[in-house]
């Protein structure tokens, strides 16, 4: 029985302008819904495959503040989610939420001055930019909440990427959701998580050997001086 606060997102592509970028993303052609079965689901893909901006479509229909935070963030200091969020329906499960975060590396900084300045907490900007990323990640952590975190190995190393695996599935445990872009091939070791490649055609499920991530890094990894020669040798 699926339990998940979000099972579903379903596309309305007539919504969406003929001549808008979005309908010229591959992943986006030709699929009408989506479904979230697992506690933690991740989006992966290059750069620029449309992950990234469905999962910012799904936070805004959700509600959270397209910048990131909670849904009781209000702030923006620049507007720049897609037109996808009014082209989306969110299919929600029986149960509700009990606290919720979209957690964005690249507005980080301004969604920690906010949170210095809504609850006046720990002071994230006393700290290195990884130890805040992740403290911030940690402080808004709770079970039965949902979350919708954009690259967060952006600012961590390893070990911390680590940590805030054991966390996210700690979590998940707990009763949370988590649908999560990254190209991390530590996070997306995470067992029993669904993996939607954004890459090769129409979105799709996929194993953590064929993920891009982890292909390139167990090939560095295991030749890394025959690729060295080869790349870097005019």
């Amino acid at each position: 029985m699926n339990n998940q606060f979000i099972q579903r997102v379903i596309f309305d592509w007539n919504r969406i302008d003929n001549d808008s970028y979005l309908k010229g993303i591959e992943a986006f052609k030709g699929i009408e819904k989506l479904d979230f079965n697992k506690p933690i689901t991740f989006f992966v893909g290059e750069n620029g495959s449309g992950k990234s901006t469905l999962l910012e479509a799904l936070a805004v229909a959700h509600g959270f503040n397209p910048e990131g935070g909670t849904k009781n963030y209000v702030f923006s200091t620049h507007d720049t989610h897609s037109e996808l969020c009014d082209a989306i329906r969110i299919a929600k499960g029986y149960r509700k939420e009990k606290w919720g975060y979209f957690l964005r590396a690249e507005s980080f900084y301004n969604v920690a001055t906010q949170e210095e300045e809504y609850a006046d907490i720990a002071k994230y900007h006393e700290k290195s930019h990884g130890e805040s990323f992740l403290a911030l990640a940690q402080n808004n952590l709770q079970p039965n909440g949902l979350y919708l975190f954009d690259e967060p190995e952006a600012a961590l190393s390893p070990q911390r990427q680590l940590t805030l695996l054991m966390q996210i599935y700690r979590c998940a445990k707990e009763g949370a959701q988590f649908i999560i872009v990254t190209h991390s091939p530590i996070l997306l070791g995470i067992p029993d998580a669904d993996i939607y490649c954004f890459d090769n055609g129409r979105i799709h499920l996929c194993e953590y050997e064929d993920t891009e991530s982890y292909q390139v890094t167990e090939m560095f990894i295991n030749n890394r001086q025959m690729l060295l020669d080869r790349l870097l040798t005019d």
